[in-house]
């Protein structure tokens, strides 16, 4: 996602990279930047929180796989600067969260429920980040009746690819999302980053950033 995010701002002049930051290196560029993206790692989040929340500048947060604490974390840096949490910053992914919702409540409780996430096969994390916000999406509207499932997939070099399952007696429902290149994630990371800079303090979603 780093080498993505770097080269979708290479193709936009109106935008320039401040710094690079790899794995143990120093934190001091954040200060002299107008927002950061961090797709790195769950262990690192605390950190970066902390050293934007500390220099006062805006954060895009992509990086999934977080325990409560590790969420909590975020949280609590939100009080300080204006920050983006997002499991998915593709735009299609976030209207397939809008329509998820939309179909929940409109088919009611007769529909089983399920998710399918398939990642390329180096993906730590499983279910994925954005099977988990769908299950929180279906979780929210149902509740505890007939709770929804995922099934994880990782094989090859598959970028992404979430359905969302409704079953009902004599039909099917499926909502198809499939990420067929890293760019829309790193365009989707660069609108929320456009978008950050001008908010107060506070947590923010995707959904957020396109008025959804």
């Amino acid at each position: 996602m780093g080498r993505a995010i770097v080269a979708a701002i290479e193709k936009d002049p109106s935008l320039a990279i401040a710094a690079e930051i790899e794995q143990h290196d120093a934190l001091e560029p954040l200060q002299s930047s107008d927002v950061a993206i961090d797709f790195s790692a769950a262990d690192a989040t605390e950190t970066i929180c902390q050293a934007c929340a500390q220099q006062g500048t805006p954060l895009v947060l992509g990086t999934t796989g977080h325990s409560a604490a590790q969420k909590n974390g975020v949280s609590l840096a939100a009080k300080n600067i204006p920050l983006v949490f997002a499991a998915n910053f593709s735009v299609g992914v976030n209207v397939l969260f809008a329509l998820t919702r939309r179909a929940a409540q409109l088919l009611g409780n007769d529909f089983d429920l399920d998710v399918i996430e398939l990642h390329h096969r180096m993906k730590k994390d499983a279910p994925s980040g954005t099977a988990k916000h769908l299950l929180e999406i279906l979780q929210e509207v149902r509740g505890s009746e007939r709770a929804a499932s995922a099934q994880s997939i990782r094989a090859g070099d598959i970028v992404g690819e979430h359905t969302v399952i409704f079953t009902g007696g004599g039909e099917r429902l499926e909502l198809i999302h499939r990420a067929g290149s890293r760019e829309t994630f790193a365009v989707g990371a660069l609108r929320a980053a456009r978008w950050v800079i001008t908010q107060a303090p506070g947590l923010y979603s995707m959904q957020d950033v396109l008025g959804l």
